[in-house]
């Protein structure tokens, strides 16, 4: 398995077969993925649009279910755990992020020569309400300052990485947010891609000003001491036994 496409969702009625269908347009022939589904919770019939797609066994689709929401860290955690792709591709499930874009990551991502990247999505024209927005510009421009992440826009939910990077990284509520610096935390690079993004038309967002900025200050401040007590030794020697 080349690639695993996970989306966490939560009350996303309406939004998952268009979202699949641009996924399966979108992913090139050479590529053998699957997509996994998480709902997390949800009160709708979440669940039910994706049994219904998965019925059909037109598109590779896996479906985990929480009892309950535990968040968005939580659910990326329970798919990328059980995914059988080389590589994950993490979306959001409102159809804001464009499959479109994945092709291109894919291309950056055959590039690397690092053990462990993380190729970051940019969504340089937000189609966001205007606090929304800004919103978005004050908690990247703390996150920056702190934590020097290399990535203007950490908030993104496309993004594509090994799953053995992922894997790696130190588990906590929020971390998706900080995908990036844990990554660079334990020697990995950063590549930033600009990606297209688009109005959500189905449902509400899930995330207020509070969850943000109050709760995301504090994990930030989490990440910035984990930084610190992660050195590099840069190696200068290293013989195998003959």
């Amino acid at each position: 398995m080349d690639l695993s496409i996970v989306i966490p969702a939560r009350n996303e009625q309406g939004n998952i077969e268009p979202l699949v269908a641009e996924i399966r347009q979108a992913i090139p022939g050479n590529y053998c993925y699957e997509i996994i589904y998480i709902d997390d919770g949800s009160t709708d019939n979440t669940k039910a649009e994706i049994k219904a797609v998965q019925a059909r066994g037109d598109v590779p689709i896996r479906l985990l279910q929480h009892r309950n929401s535990v968040g968005q860290s939580s659910a990326l955690y329970s798919g990328i755990s059980l995914a059988k792709g080389k590589w994950i591709v993490s979306m959001d499930a409102d159809g804001q992020n464009d499959p479109a874009d994945i092709p291109a990551m894919l291309q950056c991502a055959s590039k690397q020569t690092a053990a462990h990247f993380c190729i970051a999505g940019f969504r340089h024209k937000r189609r966001d309400t205007f606090s929304k927005r800004m919103q978005s510009r004050v908690a990247n421009a703390i996150r920056q300052r702190l934590l020097n992440d290399q990535v203007p826009d950490t908030g993104c939910g496309i993004k594509l990485f090994p799953r053995n990077t992922f894997m790696m990284l130190p588990f906590f509520d929020h971390m998706h947010r900080f995908i990036p610096a844990l990554v660079r935390r334990i020697g990995g690079s950063i590549t930033v891609v600009p990606v297209n993004h688009r109005e959500r038309v189905i449902g509400t967002s899930k995330y207020t000003l509070l969850s943000r900025l109050g709760v995301g200050i504090v994990d930030m401040l989490g990440v910035l001491w984990l930084q610190r007590r992660c050195p590099r030794p840069e190696i200068m020697l290293h013989t195998d036994e003959s």
